[in-house]
């Protein structure tokens, strides 16, 4: 847990000599304590804790209406983060600590927009959703989850382009085979095999669905492997027309994924790295993903691992290979972590995914990267100041 590792008494007559001055203007996540026992405390994240906290705990003016804590506080703690992600982690977890009931409003956190495959009904349907069912161990349940996408239109545009390829129905009704069923215009097109009026029997809609499925777990290799096979085959059969066709379909299929974000995958397959500078000189914040869920990070300071036996590789291999568990958390609530920030413009940070290894020589070019040149030079910068955006909870 990113930890609030600082303290400050707070001594409103001696606060323009002593406190103010003890305040560095950076990014921060910061915990007001009050008083009286009973009250709750005030959390907020800024990009200059200094600046903030004096227009909070300052004297009060009285012709501001401006909230002011001066006589609420009695001390502070605070974390100086490096990154609006490190800044987001923390603030969330604290939250989720302090106000259990309500840390999802104080975080303005909402479920992911995602794709599901809604496997407990009898003829599923890929609809976009923000609801994630869970098992008692904590995978989802339900169905096949692929995501997460920016928005709920840009989930449908994929999800339409994607359902071109497949003969999976897309209507809301509840199927009951009735042969005297009008249909609808997917069916009269050939694009269902309708299931609604009897159109196909029931193991052929599921191997359909299969498809679909297989489709969105290995992110469209399958079906671009089963096109690229029937190619050729018809190109070795002399049926060119047909050979013709089907590359047409893997390049439609192309430009479909193309025009997916990175990403997007199965939930339980989306394992990832992320990296960010921290608030030390010459350390980078390592924020991995597993399964979708933020593991415990851990900060890897250069200025240190010249003194140890470890490469830096082997320290990456140590933490993203092992076996520990995620940490504690909703799923959703993860996911809506990670795809705010991975969606932000501008973006901080780097972000790697694995696939069938870790990229680790990417990785570690990485880090060289988003460490400027002044910390490679062994010295120590600071981070720029902006305005403020504060998650408050009173």
């Amino acid at each position: 847990m990113l930890e609030l590792d600082n303290r400050l008494e707070f001594d409103p007559a001696r606060a323009a000599e002593e406190f103010f001055p003890a305040l560095p203007p950076r990014p921060a996540v910061c915990l007001i304590e009050p008083r009286e026992e009973k009250a709750e405390p005030f959390l907020i994240r800024t990009q200059n804790l200094q600046r903030r906290l004096q227009r909070l705990l300052g004297p009060p003016d009285p012709a501001n209406k401006r909230l002011n804590l001066r006589d609420f506080a009695q001390s502070i703690r605070y974390r100086i983060t490096g990154s609006r992600f490190e800044q987001a982690l923390a603030s969330y977890q604290q939250a989720r600590k302090l106000f259990p009931k309500r840390y999802r409003n104080l975080m303005r956190l909402r479920p992911p927009v995602v794709l599901k495959v809604n496997r407990r009904n009898a003829y599923p349907r890929c609809h976009v959703t923000r609801k994630i069912y869970f098992d008692q161990d904590g995978t989802p349940a339900g169905g096949s989850y692929y995501g997460p996408f920016p928005s709920r239109r840009a989930a449908e545009s994929f999800a339409e382009r994607v359902l071109d390829f497949f003969k999976v129905r897309r209507c809301q009704i509840k199927i009951r085979r009735d042969p005297a069923f009008p249909g609808c215009i997917y069916s009269e097109m050939k694009m269902c095999l309708a299931p609604c009026f009897a159109g196909c029997t029931k193991e052929e809609y599921d191997v359909e669905v299969n498809r679909l499925v297989q489709f969105l777990e290995t992110s469209g290799a399958s079906l671009r492997a089963a096109f690229e096979e029937e190619r050729e085959k018809a190109s070795e059969q002399l049926d060119f027309e047909r050979a013709a066709a089907l590359h047409r379909k893997v390049e439609k299929l192309d430009e479909v994924l193309r025009g997916g974000p990175e990403i997007t995958r199965q939930i339980q397959d989306l394992h990832a790295v992320i990296l960010q500078r921290a608030a030390e000189g010459q350390t980078i914040g390592v924020f991995a993903v597993r399964g979708g869920r933020l593991a415990e990070p851990f900060f890897l300071r250069f200025a240190e691992i010249a003194s140890q036996p470890r490469s830096v590789e082997q320290i990456f291999r140590d933490y993203l290979e092992s076996s520990a568990p995620a940490e504690n958390g909703e799923l959703s609530e993860h996911l809506s972590l990670v795809s705010r920030w991975f969606y932000s413009k501008p973006r901080e940070g780097e972000i790697f995914f694995r696939e069938k290894d870790w990229p680790y020589r990417r990785i570690l070019r990485a880090c060289s990267r988003l460490l400027t040149p002044s910390e490679k030079a062994g010295e120590k910068s600071t981070a720029p100041e902006s305005s403020a955006s504060p998650e408050g909870a009173q």
